[in-house]
């Protein structure tokens, strides 16, 4: 018999957003390895939509929202919900394991249905919940209810029976915390190469649509407009760039909260007729708009979300044989090797960031192997089946240990009950 997991999600397709397409990815892979695979998302899912419901491939559970309440009050109506949809759920599907996908609102639901049902729980983290809201500007590191939230997560930590994390930084952090080593592992990101590995030739409407003329460089970021992206940063570099180099362009393709006032930062810059914003693009299209990019920037802020955390996009540069150029966070060095998977910059530092991409685009001599050796770091090593296959320990060790204990648990009398 396969391995039944039954994952736990904050939200899924159809929303679009990393966490989804990590989610789908990782569950695909999962299945290619021979498990079975049951999902469910927590209140938090706002999409309404059937119950359960198929989307990317895959079939969904979903857990009711409860009536809205304040803060805190409504995390923990939240977290009751989620705890009696999978009691249900766990009940019904019978799991061998329960994996929990952050944030911590999904796994503490997730560590009382498994100690009441007798399965094992894993944790994976993809971000600490308190730093993602330091970074999105929803609160402020120190706070109380920071520090709450961090003694929550190392509390569900120490509880479960292993934590996964997407990078070196938080296992690193957790660590440090008083979490045990052997009880920690890693889940990379990855890229489907099937979906990004076939880059397509320059799409010339589409640039002219956009104003652009032959010969223009063009540096572009494709993703959501949060603060600690440090776009302000990138727009801020425009104009000693195109000092430099005056065929330079900076394409921005997104949308979120940061929109209006990089729009206006844009619009009062001497180099305002070379910065253009297209807005949020479907899916199906941004390799359209991949294909006008020369080098794709990532201008993340010094801040503990961005030096602990590995992002999704210069991945997926990588795969569509594109430069790119990121600034020297801890997330950003874990994944770019300077000089030969792409180049880094100062954090913070516009000027930087103008030298070093103006530098890049003036020695294209450099570009093909650092294109080759981007393209074969993702495919050797940042590919969701490789990632996937770093459960295979966790999951043998969890469901061996749960097969040698005694008949009769709490799983098997709620199911015949």
């Amino acid at each position: 018999m396969p391995l039944r997991i039954l994952h736990v999600f904050d939200h899924s397709l159809p929303l679009h957003s990393g966490y989804s397409f990590r989610s789908r990815a990782l569950m695909l892979a999962s299945r290619r390895r021979g498990w079975e695979t049951h999902h469910l998302t927590s209140p938090r899912h706002s999409k309404a939509g059937p119950d359960p419901e198929e989307a990317g491939g895959l079939v969904f559970h979903r857990t009711p929202a409860p009536p809205q309440r304040p803060p805190l009050l409504r995390e923990l109506a939240e977290m009751r919900a989620t705890d009696a949809r999978l009691q249900r759920l766990a009940a019904e599907i019978r799991p061998d394991i329960i994996h929990a996908h952050s944030p911590v609102l999904t796994v503490m639901p997730a560590l009382a249905v498994g100690a009441r049902l007798g399965i094992p729980v894993v944790y994976e983290i993809r971000a600490f919940w308190e730093d993602a809201a330091v970074g999105n500007g929803q609160g402020r590191e120190g706070s109380p209810r920071y520090r709450a939230t961090r003694w929550l997560e190392t509390r569900a930590c120490r509880r479960a029976a292993a934590v996964g994390a997407i990078c070196q930084g938080l296992l690193d952090d957790l660590a440090a915390r008083g979490i045990a080593r052997d009880k920690l592992f890693s889940v990379p990101n990855g890229v489907d190469l099937g979906e990004f590995g076939d880059p397509l030739p320059r799409e010339g409407t589409l640039a002219a649509g956009l104003g652009f003329a032959p010969g223009d460089e063009v540096i572009g970021f494709l993703g959501s407009f949060y603060d600690y992206e440090g776009l302000d940063d990138l727009i801020a570099a425009m104009p000693a760039l195109i000092a430099r180099r005056p065929q330079a362009r900076l394409l921005l393709v997104g949308g979120g909260p940061m929109e209006a006032a990089l729009k206006a930062q844009a619009a009062a810059s001497p180099a305002a007729a070379r910065i253009h914003f297209t807005g949020r693009v479907p899916q199906a299209e941004v390799d359209r708009y991949y294909s006008l990019v020369d080098v794709l920037a990532y201008p993340r802020k010094p801040m503990r979300l961005t030096e602990l955390v590995t992002p999704l996009k210069p991945l997926e540069a990588m795969a569509q044989e594109k430069l790119v150029a990121a600034s020297d966070v801890g997330g950003h060095r874990e994944l770019i090797d300077d000089g030969v998977t792409g180049v880094l910059f100062r954090a913070g530092d516009p000027a930087a960031a103008a030298e070093v991409l103006a530098g890049l685009l003036a020695d294209r001599g450099r570009w093909p192997a650092i294109l080759a050796a981007g393209k074969a770091f993702v495919r050797e090593k940042r590919n969701w089946d490789a990632s996937a296959a770093r459960y295979a320990p966790v999951y043998e060790r969890l469901a061996g240990a749960r097969a040698v204990a005694k008949p009769g648990s709490a799983l098997q009398e709620t199911a015949h009950a």
